[in-house]
């Protein structure tokens, strides 16, 4: 098995992947905050990580590989949501839970073997912000739990940022409370209106923890608790230090900086993770995205759109790393170029003889993911296929890297996505096909009788629908108008 290479935002290096235990490779990704529709922004964490899921469970075994992604329920954004629109925060957070598992399912995405509710660990970030205190590493002020930066040394090594700048650069209103500006909350008061819990430290008024303590409490009871609890009985320590953690470019700075200080200090770890990957940004058409702009497109809105095999495949064809610009023109591009696939492998499809790969394909995805570079070499087969008109051993064993290659990329039915695209665009153009069926039938009817005064009435009519006739020694056929 050639070596997996994976770049390390961490060290800035591309880096040969190790597991710590190939029996369990562990990886966390951040998940979504679920107070709206996700957009085409989130969308991308979403299926880059979904890709290194399916690569790892390809190289280890389905069975030998952890994936966690959790989901944001408590939040000031969620809370201000069901403050506008005067419903309880959670109808908020289970709606739209609800609105992103459907969103990432037309997309392809395989489920995580956990995701965590945020809500649903309250008991283990109050300890670990109890550790945090205990060791002083975290302080109590004004009712505030809060984790002093100056207590981790290597403080801003992910994020390339040294302490003193950050704290000469800081911009933001600094509370009165904070022994340094850099200082962040790891529990907070809440209002009446508010979720609350019981506070951690002996807080006399009910609160809510901070945003960052949640990821280093969900990975670390879903990662390594088990393992843990085995490694206690015998009297050995745990190391809670787990493979993977990915997300957005984004999050590097304050999110996965302060997740590494409060994890690394509560363990007395010099690591979180070991491995640390982030996506680029992501642009639509070229500009950021925002709503200021008119440009803010969620996922639930481009399916309307696009079949979701569209934009998976369109998010695919730039190296995860590499800034991404969304376009309606990439959308058009990538329906024609993944079409080729399906014509090849015909309206029946394949079904696959073995688990060959092309061997220029798995090298590419084991160089960092190069997704672009694996799909250039699908397309290599697809032409050494078509260059050969004999049907022999080879050429199975070239259908066979094709599906799947494909498969490993998420698209496991791509013989049938020109009749799904046909169907979708039917459906978006609000086409009844059995009105069309009629309406050409009544035609063939009226040029049989030679009535062509009706024949012309009918097409002019379909016309007017988005239909186009060609008409055939076989009889009439239709499609949608380009």
């Amino acid at each position: 098995m050639s070596e997996l290479r994976l770049y390390n935002t961490l060290t800035r290096e591309k880096e040969r992947f190790e597991p710590i235990d190939p029996r369990n490779v562990r990886m966390y990704v951040c998940g979504p905050t679920v107070y709206d529709y996700a957009h085409i922004g989130n969308a991308r964490p979403i299926i880059v990580f979904d890709v290194l899921y399916r690569l790892l469970r390809h190289l280890y075994g389905a069975e030998h590989v952890t994936y966690v992604r959790n989901i944001t329920d408590v939040d000031d954004k969620i809370n201000a949501r069901a403050a506008e629109e005067g419903v309880p925060i959670a109808e908020i957070t289970a709606r739209t839970t609800e609105q992103f598992h459907r969103d990432i399912a037309a997309l392809g995405v395989l489920e995580p073997t956990h995701e965590p509710r945020a809500t649903e660990h309250i008991e283990e970030m109050k300890a670990m912000i109890e550790r945090l205190v205990a060791n002083g590493c975290a302080y109590v002020a004004e009712d505030h739990v809060l984790f002093d930066v100056t207590s981790r040394p290597d403080y801003g090594r992910l994020s390339r940022r040294s302490l003193e700048e950050m704290i000469a650069g800081a911009r933001v209103e600094v509370a009165p409370f904070k022994r340094n500006p850099q200082d962040f909350v790891l529990w907070k008061p809440s209002k009446s209106s508010e979720p609350a819990w019981a506070s951690p430290c002996g807080i006399g008024p009910k609160g809510r923890p901070g945003w960052h303590i949640e990821c280093s409490a969900m990975s670390d009871k879903w990662l390594w608790q088990e393992v843990c609890d085995k490694l206690s009985e015998a009297g050995r320590a745990c190391p809670h230090v787990f493979d993977i953690h990915g997300g957005g470019v984004d999050l590097v700075f304050p999110h996965h900086e302060n997740e590494i200080a409060q994890s690394c200090c509560a363990h007395g770890s010099d690591q979180m993770a070991r491995y640390w990957l982030h996506n680029g940004y992501l642009q639509v058409e070229g500009e950021k995205m925002s709503k200021s702009l008119g440009n803010f497109i969620t996922i639930h809105e481009l399916l309307e759109e696009w079949p979701g095999e569209v934009l998976r495949f369109n998010m695919l064809r730039t190296h995860y790393r590499q800034p991404l610009n969304w376009t309606a023109q990439g959308c058009r591009s990538a329906t024609t170029e993944f079409m080729k696939f399906g014509r090849l492998l015909g309206k029946d499809g394949w079904e696959p003889r073995s688990n060959h790969l092309a061997p220029a394909f798995l090298e590419a995805l084991l160089d960092d993911m190069n997704t672009p570079a694996a799909i250039a070499a699908l397309h290599e087969v697809c032409d050494e296929f078509r260059s050969t008109s004999v049907a022999d051993l080879e050429q199975e064993r070239r259908l066979d890297a094709l599906v799947n290659g494909l498969a490993l990329l998420g698209f496991d039915d791509v013989a049938g996505f020109e009749a799904r695209l046909i169907a979708f665009k039917k459906r978006r153009a609000g086409i009844d096909p059995e009105q069309v069926e009629i309406l050409v039938s009544e035609r063939e009817a009226a040029r049989a009788k030679r009535d062509w005064a009706e024949a012309d009435r009918i097409r002019d009519e379909l016309r007017d629908m988005g239909i186009e006739l060609e008409d055939t020694p076989e009889g009439t056929k239709w499609r949608l108008a380009r």
